[in-house]
């Protein structure tokens, strides 16, 4: 078995003598793989061969360069070598020179008498070596600062030529030229210190150049007597430095877009404030460099603001109007701390930043002014406070919800804008904001009076007509309206704007020296009388207007006839003038009492827990009517033309119509010194009008007494309900002056039927004592 196996194996491995010819081995292995392979093979070869050639060639030259280094270190050593030499030579033979001085010196004296002339020579001989001598000593100085300019020893040529110039004081200035030697020294000089000053340049404009290497190139220009060379690059440095740190920031500030300015703020002034500390320490006090450091100071300042406008946000945003408030703080700030290095920035700081503020706060309240006029497309949500919501809120059931969506936007826009004030804005724009703020108070005025503006508008509104998207046309819309404005000007936007108030007043208290270098003198005196007086005018315009459209409402009928007609106080409607025991006013005033009832009880409603608001509203309701008749030229012309039958019921009807008047504003407890001086002018015009057709009013009249006590019997019965005639009577005979007109009634009741107890309470709830107020007060006030 052994044999089998062995030749098995045999056949297997041929044997190792036998060898396979190379044709037939690429006849049975040859492929194009393997002919690639060969290919690789054979290049690398040539690679190997190629490197080694390489590395060969490297090691020469890198044994030569290291050969060069050595001679080259050899020849400095011999050149050290030399140098030393000369100056050694130089050395013996200055002392040589000493020693012939010193020779001669003694031979003239042991001479005695020698001849002038020959003297003379020996002294221009003496002159001509130390002249050589002083020349040989320049050229080797010349040298020295050549050979160190060659090594790039700029600090060490410096302060060669800085103790040169200090030991011969000529060489620094103009000095005399006279002589020619000296002249050409002062010149090589001067080249080899403008080849410095190149050289300092050189190296202060390289980017990669670092603050020491930087202080040295100032220093060294500083020596060669370059001041202001050496400050302008000292700036042109810093101003390099702060671009470098503005473009890295500006690449974020989309991602900051509230606070961007605070930081462009805090990297400009940070790098004035280092600068003008390292210009003290390196350039001194001089003036000439620290007037350069102002109006460096100031260019950034401008590059400052012109950036914050550059990427603010739009201007008409709140977020504009946050970053304009920042950066005035923070720039007030710095500038402050500023003044301590007897810099002072503030006031060409808000020179530059007053226009840009002023136009980022115009622009926002433009947007106020839209966000509060527009009431149709305000469907965004502005969420207020409970605090400052839930006054306007008890008037959405009384009136449409878009008049209190209206005073919420109004409340909010105004709270929106003053949360973005910091305080030096305030104390510097305090004053202008607040006037804003009542001047966007007065055109919120003015959407209430076109939602106001009735069939019989005065044709001095011609300019409110534009339509608006509600009406308050009942009488609980309407004084739900007036509530409104009124809630508004006397709680909420005091409170809103209490901040700017209490900055205002605590830097008035304090006395801040800021404040006093920041404020101009117009502005920080604003009285809050003064604003408060703005709203009030803005509230009278309003509530003028709803007294003056109710009482011409009430006064003329539809068709435009009058119901205060002068007809029933002359002979014309004598059957009118019922005259016994116990009269009662006319029907229009007995019907204006209705009405005023029926106006306390919705007011009752509407503004409960508003008296002062009612009260305020009845009184000038009560004044307007007088004042109407007052001036009211048809009537005067019926009563006093000379074909009217007047007769003396007529005019005392008239009086006690008055009388009524005042009594009801009496009876209410508002003020009636206003329509009782009225009442009186027109009892007075009436009675002339009368003695001018010969009736006697002495004899015609009873005393103002009787005319009192009438009135006052007259409120009674007709809160009492009097007698069911007179009530059908009034009902009946006009009923045109009681419920004719729908607009101005919530109520589908006759005025005798306004006589219930409840309705005396609130019609009678007024007092006098309590019509005080800051900002409700009456017109005769």
């Amino acid at each position: 078995m052994k044999m089998v196996e062995s030749s098995e194996e045999e056949d297997d491995f041929p044997s190792m003598e036998s060898v396979t010819p190379q044709s037939k081995i690429d006849t049975i292995y040859q492929s194009k793989t393997e002919k690639g392979i060969r290919k690789i093979c054979f290049e690398l070869l040539d690679l190997k061969d190629a490197v080694e050639n390489l590395c060969s060639n490297t090691r020469t030259k890198y044994l030569a360069f290291l050969r060069l280094s050595d001679e080259v270190v050899e020849m400095k050593h011999e050149l050290n070598e030399l140098h030393k030499h000369i100056s050694g030579q130089g050395i013996l033979v200055q002392d040589l020179m000493s020693g012939v001085a010193q020779e001669l010196e003694k031979w003239s004296r042991a001479g005695g008498d020698v001849q002038e002339a020959d003297d003379n020579s020996q002294t221009h001989e003496i002159d001509d070596i130390f002249s050589t001598e002083v020349e040989d000593q320049r050229m080797q100085f010349l040298e020295h600062i050549d050979v160190l300019l060659a090594e790039h020893k700029i600090e060490e040529a410096i302060d060669a030529i800085d103790v040169e110039e200090r030991n011969h004081p000529g060489l620094k200035g103009p000095g005399d030229s006279t002589v020619d030697e000296s002249s050409s020294f002062k010149s090589a000089l001067l080249k080899r210190k403008a080849i410095l000053e190149n050289q300092l340049i050189e190296i202060s404009q390289q980017p990669s150049v670092g603050g020491l290497e930087l202080k040295k190139v100032l220093s060294g220009l500083l020596k060669l007597g370059k001041g202001p060379l050496a400050h302008q690059i000292f700036l042109k440095s810093y101003g390099s430095r702060l671009q470098r740190s503005i473009e890295d920031f500006l690449a974020l500030c989309p991602c900051y877009p509230e606070t961007y300015s605070a930081t462009l703020s805090n990297l400009v002034f940070s790098m004035i404030s280092l600068a003008t500390k390292e210009s003290g320490l390196m350039f001194g006090d001089n003036p000439v460099y620290s007037n350069r450091i102002v109006q460096w100071a100031e260019w950034e300042i401008e590059s400052l603001v012109r950036l914050v406008k550059e990427n603010a946000p739009p201007s008409e945003t709140s977020s504009a109007l946050h970053a304009a408030s920042v950066c005035v703080q923070a720039s007030l700030n710095h500038c402050s701390t500023l003044e301590a290095q007897d810099l002072k920035l503030t006031k060409l700081l808000l020179v530059l930043l007053q226009p840009y503020v002023e136009e980022v706060l115009e622009l926002n309240f433009r947007r106020a002014r839209k966000v509060v006029l527009d009431l149709v497309g305000g469907d965004e949500s502005m969420p207020l406070s409970p605090r400052l919501a839930s006054p306007l809120s008890t008037f959405a059931t009384s009136s449409d919800r878009m008049l209190v969506d209206c005073g919420m936007r109004f409340i909010f826009v105004v709270k929106e804008i003053v949360e973005q004030l910091t305080r030096l804005v305030i104390l510097h724009f305090g004053g202008n904001i607040l006037t804003r703020i009542a001047q966007l108070f007065d055109k919120y005025v003015e959407v209430l009076i076109k939602a106001l503006t009735g069939p019989t508008e005065d044709d001095n509104l011609t300019e409110l007509k534009e339509p608006v998207p509600f009406k308050a046309e009942t009488d609980s819309q309407q004084l739900a309206l007036l509530g409104t404005a009124f809630t508004i000007a006397e709680e909420l936007l005091p409170m809103v704007v209490s901040r700017i108030w209490n900055v205002l007043n605590e830097s008035k208290e304090s006395g801040n020296g800021l404040a006093e270098n920041v404020l101009p003198a117009t502005n920080g005196n604003i009285d809050p009388k003064d604003w408060r007086r703005q709203l009030q005018h803005s509230l009278d315009k309003l509530r003028d207007h709803f007294c003056r459209q109710y009482v011409l409402n009430f006064i003329y009928s539809r068709d435009g006839e009058t119901r205060l007609d002068a007809q029933i106080y002359v002979g014309a409607k004598e059957q009118d003038l019922i005259w016994d025991s116990d009269p009662l006013p006319s029907l229009p005033f007995q019907a204006l009492f209705g009405k005023l009832q029926q106006l306390a009880a919705v007011a009752g409603d509407v503004l409960l827990g508003r008296e002062k608001i009612q009260k305020v509203l009845l009184a000038r309701l009560t004044e307007t009517v007088v004042m109407w008749l007052s001036d009211e030229q048809e009537f005067w012309g019926v009563l006093e033309h000379d074909s009217a039958p007047l007769r003396p019921l007529g005019l005392q009807q008239l009086v006690l119509d008055m009388h009524f008047t005042v009594e009801i504003a009496r009876f209410a407890g508002y003020p009636s010194r206003h329509v009782h001086k009225i009442s009186s002018e027109i009892i007075a015009r009436a009675v002339k009008a009368f003695s001018s057709r010969g009736i006697d009013p002495q004899s015609s009249l009873p005393e103002d007494e009787w005319f009192v006590e009438t009135a006052k019997g007259a409120i009674n019965k007709l809160l009492m309900g009097g007698s069911g005639s007179e009530a059908s009577e009034i009902d009946e005979d006009d009923e045109h002056i009681i419920m004719d007109d729908e607009v101005i009634s919530d109520s589908d009741d006759s005025p005798s039927s306004l006589s219930s107890v409840d309705t005396e309470e609130s019609f009678a709830s007024a007092r006098m004592e309590e019509l005080e107020s800051p900002v409700l007060t009456d017109s005769e006030g």
